[in-house]
């Protein structure tokens, strides 16, 4: 009698060892928000490491295009002044005529860069596209995987 016991508690255990809870639904969105939670941290500490490392070399260029930018407005008044005297020593037309020429001149000049630069500016996105990308893929990859392991039910 006491072998037979031990059968039927052995045949019990192993259909129990056999049946393998499903995980519930709130195990399922725990790990979803887990992986979101970490997923999201890791893009955050690459978004960041990606702005840092564009606002230093944007800090170095703004350095070096402001002391150019200096150096060309002084170069651009002396030869401007040069220009002026020369149109009024070689042409022999009034002072105020030269500066009007060569002011004028200038104006035009200047406007053309500024319309040109802004069409560059307008030309390019400020946002860190990979990063951004990354998030997005990453995002779909945890959602498609929660959703398979779950058996397609979200």
């Amino acid at each position: 009698m006491v072998s037979q016991q031990r059968t039927v508690d052995a045949a019990a255990m192993t259909s129990e060892d056999r049946v393998t809870p499903e995980p519930g639904v709130t195990k399922l969105v725990g790990g979803i928000i887990e992986d979101l939670q970490e997923l999201f941290k890791a893009q955050l500490e690459l978004f960041q490491a990606e702005i840092q490392d564009d606002l230093r070399q944007t800090k170095e260029a703004s350095v070096l295009l402001a002391a150019g930018g200096l150096v060309l407005l002084l170069g651009g008044i002396f030869l401007g002044l040069m220009l002026v005297y020369l149109l009024n020593e070689q042409v022999q037309i009034p002072m105020w005529v030269s500066f009007a020429i060569v002011g004028g001149a200038f104006v035009a000049l200047g406007v053309a860069l500024f319309l040109w630069g802004q069409k560059k500016f307008a030309s390019f996105n400020p946002l860190p596209d990979k990063s951004v990308a990354a998030l997005k893929e990453a995002f779909n990859g945890r959602i498609r995987s929660h959703q398979a392991t779950d058996g397609g039910s979200a």
